[in-house]
């Protein structure tokens, strides 16, 4: 089998199985992904096979999950910084993944953790308005249920924090009926717990 074949058939394979991966976490799919990883995977092989130099397998895979998934791994490079407080160095990772021509989801991705970081940095309100934005936006099927489930949690979060015991009550059982065997659904049902202990 000739390398350009190979490429072809890997590059292919990766759409396939990151594409399967995404329903299994059901995150949804990117048509987005899916065109870029076949344009990659097309230029690389077709110039392998004009130019004779091989391409290593294994730079190819790599340099296709890095140009597919560079808005996500920049979300996850600033996530880091936020966890450590680090907000302005975070909101640097956050706009740069903005500006390199995200897809719709990967957008409400970027936003989700804005609104998060907000939330911690005290901004109550902004959380809360850009919260309530992403969700009505997850209706139109561009956000994975995964991430509306995490955009109910940090809402309902938000408003307990304002003091809203009945919005923050209904965010949460969202939350639970969003996606009820994700981490955000546990989180939920133990905030929901918590509020009847208190009363």
């Amino acid at each position: 089998m000739s390398l350009p074949v190979l490429l072809l058939i890997e590059g292919f394979a990766y759409v396939v199985i990151f594409g399967g991966l995404s329903l299994l976490r059901r995150d949804g799919l990117s048509l987005r992904f899916a065109i870029e990883a076949t344009l990659i995977t097309l230029a690389v092989s077709g110039l392998t096979a004009l130019s004779g130099y091989p391409t290593h397998p294994a730079l190819f895979l790599f340099l296709v999950y890095l140009l597919t998934m560079r808005v996500r791994l920049l979300v996850d490079v600033g996530n880091s910084f936020a966890q450590r407080q680090q907000y302005n160095r975070a909101e640097i990772f956050y706009n740069l993944a903005d500006h390199l021509w995200p897809d719709p989801s990967s957008k409400l991705i970027i936003q989700l953790n804005q609104a998060v970081m907000s939330m911690q940095q005290g901004a109550i309100d902004n959380a809360i308005a850009a919260l309530t934005g992403i969700l009505q936006k997850a209706g139109e099927g561009f956000l994975g249920l995964r991430h509306e489930a995490a955009a109910h949690y940090n809402l309902g979060a938000a408003y307990r924090r304002k003091g809203l015991e009945a919005q923050a009550i209904r965010e949460f059982n969202a939350t639970m009926d969003t996606w009820p065997a994700s981490p955000y659904a546990r989180r939920a049902e133990d905030a929901l717990k918590q509020g009847r202990q208190k009363e």
